[in-house]
């Protein structure tokens, strides 16, 4: 009989449906012990718990998180709510001994995240946070790439995540639908929602960033409060672009925006190394591009007129994740990021062998995110103190 893994969910929006799904679906496509059932849902609002409940298959609901967090039947809390709500609920929870999930960005700020770490730490308790991009498998599998060696010693990477959706002056600000516009519930804009991906996936195939130089812009600086109706300054970044420099020595460039009109979810990124280099889109999220130059200087000649970029489709079984899903040439999508993430958090339960990125090693991204932010305010480099 399969082990049972009782859910508590904190959180009944976007996050909170992609992460269900992925409970529901988890046994249908990894053979894993642990069967997750979806005990509560929580949100401040009971009717809209009671929708999101019924709706998904949740046995019950609250609208006080501290009676999830302290639920006999419930062993694993995931933290779907807003960004100024992770702090307080981790830490309760690990009082509690209960596993956690959470969304990025793990914290406000580092002082949290630090003492958010230390605490899952202390209690001993299987913690994961939602970088979901990971487990694309073109991401994946250009992580392979790099381990092999393929990629040489690397000297540039470069990074874009892109969106348009606040461009308007007539977009609020706050409230259950625009919190990340709040600065008070978001803690930072583009930097702390879209360029912790980018980070994060930079320093899992790259390494540490161990300084930066940044420069944030806010082009609406006023909005109405979608709570109060009032008018109110605009404190969260619109735009964010920094330099940044590698501890392997290699640089880097990162771009992010909401202002980039077309642009919904257009998240790029390319390493190039000495030997070769990879280009990820995800807006083709089924390709991996891959230029090999070591391979070409194999034999005596080289064959410059087949010269070239490759555009791998990453949907074989022998790529990552793939053995779980379709016949070759058949793609996932972004919900399957989700399920690929929980089954690999099941499978580091049942193994001892704990899955990746946990909360320790998501306080480096948010060492480095708050780096960003102060070069942006100071005008100079700043050390970030990761991978030195």
């Amino acid at each position: 009989m399969a082990k049972q893994l009782r859910i508590g969910m904190i959180g009944y929006g976007f996050m909170g449906r992609a992460h269900s799904n992925a409970y529901k679906r988890l046994n249908d496509f990894f053979p894993v012990e642990h069967r997750p059932v979806l005990k509560v849902a929580c949100a401040r609002s009971e009717e809209k718990a009671k929708a999101f409940a019924e709706n998904w298959g949740y046995e019950r609901i609250e609208t006080d998180w501290r009676k999830v967090v302290a639920s006999p039947d419930v062993d694993v809390i995931d933290i779907c709510s807003p960004n100024d709500t992770h702090y307080d609920i981790a830490l309760t929870a690990a009082r509690n001994k209960k596993m956690i999930l959470c969304e990025k960005p793990l914290a406000m700020n580092v002082r949290q995240a630090e003492e958010m770490a230390r605490a899952v730490e202390e209690a001993g308790v299987p913690n994961m946070v939602w970088f979901n991009y990971r487990r694309v498998p073109s991401i994946a599998l250009a992580k392979q790439i790099v381990d092999e060696g393929r990629i040489g010693q690397p000297f540039h990477y470069r990074a874009t995540y892109l969106q348009d959706w606040t461009i308007s002056p007539d977009v609020p600000q706050g409230g259950a639908a625009l919190w990340r516009l709040d600065v008070d519930v978001a803690g930072s804009g583009v930097t702390g929602d879209l360029l912790a991906h980018s980070i994060d996936t930079a320093m899992w195939l790259n390494g540490g960033i161990a300084r930066v130089v940044a420069q944030t812009r806010t082009f609406v600086t006023e909005r109405v409060h979608a709570v109060t109706g009032q008018v109110q300054p605009v404190g969260i970044d619109d735009a964010c672009m920094f330099l940044a420099e590698f501890a392997n020595g290699s640089m880097g460039t990162f771009e992010s925006t909401r202002y980039a009109r077309g642009r919904k979810n257009f998240n790029t990124f390319e390493l190039n190394g000495a030997d070769g280099s990879v280009y990820f889109d995800l807006e083709e999220p089924e390709y991996l591009q891959f230029f090999e130059y070591k391979q070409l200087q194999s034999g005596k000649k080289l064959e410059s007129h087949l010269t070239g970029w490759r555009k791998i489709h990453s949907t074989n079984s022998e790529h990552p994740y793939m053995k779980h899903y379709w016949v070759p040439g058949t793609c996932i999508g972004y919900e399957h990021t989700f399920l690929n993430a929980l089954a690999d958090f099941v499978e580091g339960i049942e193994t001892g062998k704990p899955a990746q990125p946990d909360f320790r090693n998501a306080l480096e991204t948010q060492r480095v995110c708050d780096a960003v932010l102060e070069s942006a305010r100071s005008g100079q480099w700043v050390e970030t103190g990761v991978g030195l």
